[in-house]
């Protein structure tokens, strides 16, 4: 087995930095701030990378991997907030939209972090790791506004499992906000050691993944493909992961395919 001598220096963390459009959320900005000066959680997820592409020959699970899952999460968030729908810590605590994007966003950064022990029941061990940090980094908020905040959020990081139930609209997101990260881009690690199967083959057939305002239902994630390939990451996870959302009465999936130098439309999922 080839070794990836991956050492964990102060450097390397500092370089880390996740970047979200926080669009005039000073609660969002004040997390995004604490979450890039903490060395804690950027040292777990270079360990949980380690963990995945080294020793599991998985995907990328590292910073880039968590970066794109809060962009996708506040950026299905943001839709739906424009079309009318309510997030459920605002409509069951009466708190704000801004308190909704600050959990979804912990979630989307934090939902892998017991792969730092191991990957089978990694959900269930990112729970009481990331429950100490969201302490520390929402320290600022009011009590009762805190303990709120990091109750969605180990919600939505438990629900992210195979066959888990969210019952928030903030937890369906996350739920898919972590489906979509798929592609070249996370199956680089494998193609570049030269594994291949059906996971990283049907990867390197979707080019792009873009989450659009949808036209029937509020949001369209729609998916180019280069090839038919794609069609078997698009049908085993998008629509395990949608169905049972809660949010998957919002949300069509479209297949593109290129063909002759035109690109139409393969397959749609609803549910």
């Amino acid at each position: 087995m080839d070794k990836s001598h991956t050492k964990i220096t102060k450097s390397s963390l500092d370089a880390i930095r996740i970047q979200i459009p926080t669009n005039g959320n000073k609660m969002l900005e004040e997390v995004l701030n604490r979450i890039n000066k903490n060395d804690e959680i950027k040292a777990l997820w270079k360990i949980i990378n380690v963990m995945a592409t080294d020793r599991l020959r998985m995907s990328d699970h590292g910073p880039t991997h968590f970066g794109i899952v809060a962009n996708n999460g506040i950026k299905i968030a943001r839709i739906l907030e424009s079309k009318g729908i309510e997030m459920s810590i605002v409509h069951d605590f009466a708190l704000t939209i801004e308190h909704a994007e600050v959990a979804i966003f912990l979630a989307c950064i934090m939902h892998d972090l017991g792969m730092s022990i191991h990957r089978e029941g990694h959900e269930g061990f990112s729970l009481f790791i990331a429950r100490d940090m969201l302490k520390e980094i929402l320290s600022f908020l009011p009590i009762e506004e805190k303990m709120v905040v990091i109750s969605e959020t180990l919600h939505a990081i438990i629900s992210h499992r195979a066959y888990g139930k969210p019952s928030t609209v903030e937890a369906g997101i996350v739920r898919i906000a972590d489906a979509i990260d798929m592609g070249k881009g996370r199956s680089r690690i494998s193609y570049t050691r030269g594994e291949f199967n059906i996971y990283s083959e049907s990867d390197l057939a979707i080019s792009r993944v873009e989450i659009l305002v949808g036209k029937e239902r509020p949001i369209e994630i729609r998916i180019h493909m280069t090839n038919p390939a794609g069609v078997f990451q698009v049908d085993d996870i998008m629509t395990e992961k949608l169905k049972g959302s809660n949010i998957e009465k919002y949300i069509t999936i479209t297949a593109y395919i290129m063909e002759d130098n035109t690109e139409r439309l393969y397959k749609e999922y609803t549910s």
